[in-house]
């Protein structure tokens, strides 16, 4: 698989298949791993990283799991590249910024990715379509166990998997849900949603994770603590708090419906006809008139437009996937007229 393969294809995460897919966008499940024989990534040389990175592309070639995907040596592509494997959400911005020494495998389904020398020696991810946490966790685990079968992992029987943040240590798992809480914003109940949030022990964070801020009503909730706690532990604790919020956004969107239903319809079709018809549009305005027209969707106002087509908008409109569609850098005015373009195309003839 090449990476010019992504740029039309759809990850197993955006295909509005699985539970609640309404509301849960998707759900992700990362492990942190290291390499006993090796220093942390802060304290790792050159040759340290070169030998990690020789090291897990002879296992991950003898595992199953990981049959047609590629590993990515970052050093190799260029700006538009990684950023594009950011937007996809395979690999975070640090990852990104400094490429010497790390690698990326991608699994063809885009379900599976791992980072190598990020923070950690390995991050492997699964993400998954809608609310479908503990079939993610099945498929992780047993990708951690065929790779723990290759590769010795530092471990400590009183402390568990060690990792560079001392936060992840012991089963250095993060959960996490991407949830769409028009309604919540929109009634102002947010605020004392990501309050409770946070004293719960859970982050709330944005798009693209850490260190990114909401856009579109999109909020990524995840654990903080997995020092103490096990796997199932971890999950069950996310589900309960995810089955809270799938609720009381369902009671916001339908208190708009009843109380309010002219200014919401007013909102989603204002939305609609501006991503329709607009020559000249920005990431952030489309991503927030996208929130509007996939509630107008879940609600019922917009029928006959798939949930997948508006999933692939999200990541279709971003700065370097336009590029890599164009083949070609583009400035700011022609990446907006580029994406007003693609918006256009994408929706035509749709309801």
């Amino acid at each position: 698989m090449e990476l010019n393969d992504l740029i039309h294809h759809t990850g197993e995460w955006l295909r509005a298949t699985g539970p609640n897919g309404n509301i849960v966008l998707s759900s992700r499940i990362r492990l942190a791993r290291n390499l006993a024989a090796f220093p942390f990534t802060n304290r790792a040389g050159k040759k340290d990283f070169e030998a990690i990175l020789k090291m897990v592309e002879g296992a991950i070639a003898e595992i199953p799991y990981f049959k047609d995907s590629a590993f990515f040596h970052l050093n190799e592509l260029d700006n538009i590249d990684r950023q594009f494997l950011v937007e996809r959400h395979l690999m975070s911005h640090d990852h990104a910024s400094n490429p010497q020494g790390k690698g990326l495998i991608v699994s063809k389904e885009e379900a599976l990715s791992v980072m190598v020398n990020e923070e950690d020696h390995l991050r492997l991810q699964v993400m998954q379509s809608g609310f479908n946490l503990d079939a993610t966790w099945d498929t992780i685990n047993a990708i951690d166990n065929a790779l723990s079968e290759k590769l010795s992992f530092a471990f400590l029987p009183e402390w568990g998997y060690l990792t560079a943040c001392p936060t992840n240590t012991g089963t250095a798992m993060r959960g996490s849900v991407m949830v769409h809480l028009p309604a919540l914003v929109m009634t102002r109940q947010i605020n004392k949603v990501l309050m409770a949030i946070a004293k719960l022990s859970f982050a709330s964070r944005g798009f693209y994770g850490e260190g990114t801020q909401a856009i579109g009503n999109f909020y990524q909730i995840s654990n903080q603590v997995s020092l103490g706690h096990s796997e199932r532990d971890i999950i069950q604790n996310i589900q309960g708090l995810i089955r809270q919020i799938i609720e009381q956004e369902e009671q916001a969107r339908q208190a708009l419906l009843v109380q309010n239903r002219s200014a919401l319809e007013d909102k989603i079709y204002r939305a609609w006809g501006v991503l329709r018809n607009a020559r000249i549009i920005s990431s952030q305005e489309t991503i927030e008139l996208l929130s509007m027209v996939r509630l107008g969707v879940d609600v019922g106002i917009i029928e006959g437009l798939d949930h997948k087509i508006l999933n692939e908008l999200f990541i279709m409109i971003q700065p370097a996937h336009l590029q890599k569609i164009e083949a070609k850098k583009l400035n700011t005015f022609e990446r907006d007229t580029k994406r007003a373009q693609v918006i256009r195309e994408k929706l035509q003839g749709k309801v």
